[in-house]
């Protein structure tokens, strides 16, 4: 394990703290750069080049406008975004957003209804290989057929970092195997979305390699309390104020995302609630069946808009996300709950996956499958306003100084500042 991946591995309570080298604006000082070309004063950018299958959404594109921002004239920052994306949901063009900070390069996806055999053309490979870029951030897989595409087109000068959601440690069939061996070899140093995913990754072999734990960020400035936007939510539901607690679920309707449990919890709850469950999904007949046995007292919303999530979150008042360990899936960070905290809303989740890494101190964790706990938390939290208005005052405190893009920014570039500053292996 080399002194790098000391350095430069955080404290498993959240990021790292800023780097030694950045000035008190937050901003790292100007380096040269080991790639040549003409420089201004003596000095130019670094060149950074973000690629993500995930870019095709203007909103997702929010890491790299803060990394163009926090950079200044210190960092060059381009982002590479499928033309045409088949997601999960709906087929998705190219979202165009308006001055956006960075540099945008579209480029032809094929094959991406299925993400492990997604190809980028070739248009990527001469983006790639016909301009000087100092570092090639891959927010692709490294086992998926595209992010062996990126360890191949990334030219030797320069250094290649992965960013990694995958925290259940599977066995790859080849040639998925092979191209993992193939990108661990070619990349020079790689990021964890989370502690778990971290702890997954070192356990394969990782760890010959500089690493960081990465988390999600969240916008302050949309994500933020707002209790007249929470009143008209309440209203247009037809729900009175004051009235029962508001107890709320953001998220896909899916088995794994614990909606048996919240149903039997409530069920079992004797002190009076309203629920917002607010998602789409398969289980959705069964939750409006559910739902019409508690007439006037639960609410599902199906239409909401990224947009509108901020409202939906302050009309809450606590947010309950009892996620479910599957056999091939445990939750990977959970964005919902860094929302759910800068708007002040406290929260309750369950153990699964990352989540009491992203909780930290700021909401109440439960064992996933105890019903008898739900039950006893929730009861609690309805009888008492004081220790949800303390839980709100953590959760904005948390979201604040541990997952505002900004400081994420800050925490991608210091850690791509530290990897160049290396010498080459």
């Amino acid at each position: 394990m080399s002194g790098l991946l000391q350095d430069v591995n955080p404290p498993a309570t959240g990021p790292a703290p800023l780097g030694a080298g950045e000035s008190e604006s937050g901003m790292a000082a100007s380096r040269p750069s080991p790639i040549g070309v003409p420089a201004v004063g003596g000095l130019r950018p670094r060149r950074l080049l973000s690629i993500a299958h995930s870019y095709v959404i203007a909103l997702n594109r929010r890491l790299v406008h803060e990394m163009a921002r926090v950079g200044g004239r210190n960092w060059d920052v381009t982002a590479v975004a499928p033309e045409y994306f088949r997601g999960d949901l709906r087929p998705v063009y190219l979202e165009q957003g308006e001055a956006e900070p960075s540099r945008l390069e579209p480029v032809p996806a094929r094959f991406s209804r299925y993400i492990h055999v997604m190809l980028y053309g070739t248009r990527l490979k001469h983006l790639m290989q016909s301009e000087p870029w100092d570092l090639v951030h891959c927010w692709e897989e490294p086992y998926v057929l595209a992010g062996g595409q990126i360890a191949r087109w990334t030219p030797k000068e320069s250094k290649l970092v992965y960013y990694s959601c995958q925290n259940i440690s599977k066995h790859y069939p080849p040639p998925f195997s092979w191209i993992e061996r193939y990108c661990l070899e070619r990349c020079d140093g790689w990021l964890g979305m989370g502690n778990s995913i971290a702890e997954v990754l070192l356990s394969r072999g990782y760890g010959i390699r500089p690493h960081r734990v990465m988390p999600l960020g969240v916008d302050l400035e949309r994500f933020r309390p707002d209790p007249e936007a929470g009143k008209a939510v309440r209203s247009k539901l037809g729900w009175s104020d004051p009235g029962p607690p508001v107890i709320g679920f953001l998220g896909r309707f899916v088995p794994e995302k614990g909606l048996a449990i919240l149903m039997a919890t409530l069920d079992a709850l004797k002190t009076p609630w309203r629920a917002l469950l607010v998602g789409t999904g398969i289980m959705e007949s069964k939750l409006r069946r559910w739902a019409a046995g508690h007439q006037g007292r639960v609410a599902i919303v199906t239409t909401a808009k990224h947009g509108d999530v901020p409202a939906y979150l302050n009309s809450m008042d606590m947010l309950v996300a009892p996620s479910q360990t599957a056999r091939a899936w445990r939750e990977q960070f959970g964005r919902m709950l860094i929302e759910a905290f800068a708007c002040g809303v406290p929260v309750v989740a369950s153990d699964s996956g990352e989540i009491p890494f992203v909780m930290g101190n700021a909401g109440r964790v439960v064992a996933e499958a105890d019903l008898p706990a739900w039950v006893a938390t929730l009861t609690e939290l309805l009888n008492d306003p004081a220790a949800r208005a303390e839980m709100r005052a953590r959760g904005i405190a948390r979201a604040s100084e541990n997952f505002s893009w900004a400081r994420v920014a800050r925490f991608h570039l210091d850690f791509f500042d530290e990897l160049l500053d290396q010498p080459r292996r």
